[in-house]
């Protein structure tokens, strides 16, 4: 079995590669794995050879999306030839860039199965907390360097403030697919830089 997985490992990575955009775009009850193995251009026996369930696949495109956007932000927020703050702006200008191109069509993975599945599933729930709380480390990071660099005042509760900005920004890209515009994103951005400026300054 191991030897089979390893020779097919192009078309199990095309299933999760094709998971992601599905699960962004519909979220988990509103795709079939018809709709997936006919666009992979597979058999559904293929589909079950690799995965157990829908449950199963579906926490494995989760680790795929969670490693990807990790990437992403790290792109942005370790970024040193900027100020910790400009690299927060330069992730949420390329998140919003990327709703764009997709027409406001896919929204972010963890937030659509955090509203279908998180309150019916534990399992699912603790698997995409655990995402949220890395997501959160990565902010908390960048504005302890904001901290230290003397860009907020050295009392700012920056776990605090990493919470608060996921919340903010997930609701936005909630918004955004439903407004198909970005200005919920650049609201969201503008309002916590802002907030960071006036009121965490000493």
């Amino acid at each position: 079995m191991a030897t089979a997985t390893k020779r097919d490992t192009g078309r199990r990575s095309e299933l999760i590669r094709l998971g992601v955009a599905l699960l962004m775009e519909k979220g988990f009850h509103n795709f079939s794995l018809d709709e997936l193995v006919a666009l992979a251009g597979v058999p559904k026996g293929s589909f079950h050879y690799y995965f157990n369930s829908k449950d199963a696949y579906c926490l494995e495109v989760i680790q795929a999306y969670h490693e990807y956007f990790a990437k992403k932000l790290d792109v942005h927020l370790k970024d040193t030839s900027l100020a910790p703050m400009k690299r927060i702006k330069a992730f949420t200008e390329d998140a919003a860039l990327g709703m764009q191109r997709h027409k406001f069509k896919r929204g972010c993975l963890v937030g659509n199965l955090s509203q279908e599945l998180a309150a019916l599933d534990e399992t699912f729930r603790h698997v995409l907390m655990d995402v949220l709380k890395d997501w959160r480390s990565r902010i908390h990071a960048c504005l302890e360097e904001s901290k230290a660099s003397g860009e907020i005042r050295a009392d700012a509760d920056t776990a605090a403030l990493s919470r608060y900005f996921w919340n903010a920004w997930e609701g936005a890209v909630m918004c955004s697919k439903l407004e198909k515009s970005r200005e919920p994103l650049d609201d969201a951005s503008a309002a916590f830089l802002s907030y960071l400026v006036h009121a965490g300054k000493p």
